[in-house]
């Protein structure tokens, strides 16, 4: 069977109970994104944008879907204990695509703040949703969008009112349970109103070695003056395929961070689309992988600068053993009268072996002139001189990669702005470079 059929004939046949087991504002655009799908089905391998990634073929496996929103047998506390030290964590959980209601956070969050289930907030707030939902992912572009907004019935949600400021970083993790091969479509959605702020870091396990697959779509508006960080670490297993979409606008004066790190996974397709639409906003985006055996990671980002006066810093590193396979490719497109842009772009990559293969592709697109931008990238192998000087002074070669490779890493984990997080991930970096199994201390879910 066609992998797009057998999605289109499951939400012709159980539209219906996906409807009832969500609220009305994710029901709303549910007709429309069927409609695109069926018309756009998967992104093929003939499209540019996914030369690298067969999405077809990732969807085709038979997955169950819990539409039924069954309660799955689970504590997210027994398998996961953080253990970061002084990381200080509001600390929330998602089973497959379901929020864990059990699990709350006793920390007090600011008046007005909102953080929780995405399907309980569009209930108590419809009109909020509405405002937002969608406005970002839109279906009509992309067929994983498309997916995702039909199928989707809850998510997590972070909403931070005008001039409130969120001190304690919010912690998300994700966890993929089953016994049978499972998919899920999560969805998440932040609002930080003008001079906000809030810091989100996402963190995926998989717990069980069933066939995962992970279909997710995050929305993030920044509104002016506001500020927000999004960190992202993947630690799942081998048999966890994830399909990430990240959508964020930025108003003016506003600045964002946004950080994903692959330590071990399956495959993985990360999609970043940023838009500066006010002057004077700023943006980081950088990512890390560090991948081995058969192992592959697929990043795509577009960042677009509409308006004069805005800035951006983008560095993508990757570090590839046996047959791993990376592929980056990167957009900036600088609109007509952004002018005063400055737009840098930079992929470095390291292969360790004759059989691993990174495929890049940066680019620029300006329509302006008074602008500053830059694009570049670079792939090989570990400096032999280096290696030979470390080598000269008694260090073993294996330690001396190692070392190396640490800190080839290490400037992409000095955007994190949470000091217990950067610490902890450059531990944790080290451990994932030396073959031990990176997890966080105390955490069930990567003994």
């Amino acid at each position: 069977m066609n992998a797009a059929r057998q999605y289109i004939d499951l939400f012709t046949t159980c539209e219906d109970m996906v409807c009832r087991k969500s609220a009305a504002p994710l029901n709303a655009p549910r007709a429309r994104a069927f409609a695109d799908f069926e018309r756009l089905g998967f992104p093929s391998t003939t499209e540019e944008d996914y030369r690298r990634t067969d999405v077809a073929k990732a969807f085709a496996p038979d997955y169950g879907l819990n539409l039924n929103r069954l309660e799955i047998p689970v504590d997210p506390q027994d398998v996961f204990r953080c253990d970061v030290p002084n990381l200080s964590t509001s600390l929330y959980f998602m089973v497959n695509d379901s929020f864990h209601e059990r699990a709350l956070p006793k920390a007090h969050v600011p008046e007005g703040v909102y953080i929780g289930s995405l399907r309980a907030l569009a209930a108590e707030r419809p009109e909020l949703v509405a405002r937002y939902y969608g406005q970002l992912a839109r279906t009509d572009r992309d067929g994983l969008v498309a997916l995702n907004t039909m199928f989707a019935q809850d998510g997590f949600a972070v909403y931070v009112p005008r001039g409130v400021v969120v001190e304690r970083p919010i912690q998300l993790v994700n966890i993929f349970r089953g016994d049978v091969d499972m998919m899920a479509n999560r969805r998440v959605l932040v609002v930080v109103e003008p001079r906000a702020e809030v810091k989100l870091i996402v963190c995926d396990h998989s717990i069980d070695t069933v066939r995962f697959l992970g279909n997710q779509v995050i929305e993030a508006f920044v509104g002016e003056g506001a500020s927000f960080d999004y960190y992202d670490l993947e630690e799942s297993n081998g048999s966890t395929t994830r399909f990430s979409s990240f959508f964020m606008r930025q108003e003016a004066s506003s600045v964002a961070v946004v950080n994903g790190i692959t330590l071990t996974n399956g495959q993985t397709r990360n999609n970043y689309r940023v838009e500066l639409a006010g002057e004077g906003a700023a943006t980081t985006l950088a990512g890390m992988a560090i991948l081995d055996q058969e192992q592959r990671l697929d990043t795509y980002t577009h960042l677009t600068h509409a308006v004069a006066r805005c800035h951006s810093d983008e560095l993508f590193k990757y570090v590839l053993n046996d047959q791993a396979v990376g592929a980056f490719s990167g957009r900036i497109l600088v609109k007509e009268g952004a002018e005063k842009t400055e737009a840098y772009q930079s992929n470095r990559n390291l292969c360790a072996t004759r059989e691993a293969r990174m495929y890049s592709k940066p680019q620029l697109e300006i329509y302006a002139d008074d602008v500053k931008c830059s694009h570049g990238m670079s792939t090989g192998q570990l400096d032999e001189e280096a290696l030979f000087y470390m080598r000269s002074r008694g260090i073993a070669l294996e330690e001396a990669r190692t070392l190396l490779s640490v800190a080839f890493t290490a400037d992409v984990i000095e955007h994190v702005r949470v000091e217990a997080l950067k610490e902890r991930l450059h531990r944790l970096v080290e451990k994932r470079f030396r073959g031990e199994l990176a997890k966080c201390a105390g955490c069930g879910i990567c003994r």
